[in-house]
């Protein structure tokens, strides 16, 4: 059992991490500089704005994606052998999750402009993107598909 409190102290520190800066950018911090902006920006579809046609129903669909894939990574046994990471996937998910409930979407607050045009994003989006990445990589190895050197 000593996977289930890493997972959950994991959880629960990105969690409050992602709070405490979403929460500076909503007591109104902006910083603008000629590559980056800092400040709030409330989306409220998924990566890119998409699905925002759907409302309040994206919520609801994304709290049950966000189940049915911690079940599936828990049967698979992937919380037992990865805490770490699942616990940090999961208190990003529950942090964008958190916002979609009680501000009517997520807030994003980081913005790069400098060469290109990025979407806004925030903390907890670089958690997920990391953690599926790893996640995957992991899974991958295990199969033998990457290489090892």
């Amino acid at each position: 059992m000593r996977w289930l409190l890493a997972f959950g102290a994991m959880a629960l520190g990105i969690f409050f991490i992602d709070r405490a800066l979403k929460e500076l950018f909503l007591q109104g911090l902006f910083i603008d500089s000629k590559c980056i902006t800092l400040g709030y920006v409330l989306n409220e579809g998924v990566a890119f704005s998409l699905l925002s046609s759907l409302g309040p129903w994206l919520k609801w669909i994304l709290l049950g994606l966000i189940g049915a894939l911690s079940l599936y990574l828990f049967k698979e046994g992937t919380f037992q052998r990865h805490p770490l990471l699942t616990g940090a996937l999961m208190g990003a998910a529950l942090g964008n999750l958190y916002d979609r409930f009680f501000h009517g979407g997520v807030i994003d607050y980081f913005y790069w402009h400098c060469g290109f045009d990025f979407a806004v994003f925030n903390f907890a989006d670089v958690v997920i993107d990391l953690c599926v990445l790893f996640l995957v990589y992991f899974h991958l190895k295990k199969e033998g598909r990457v290489a090892q050197g």
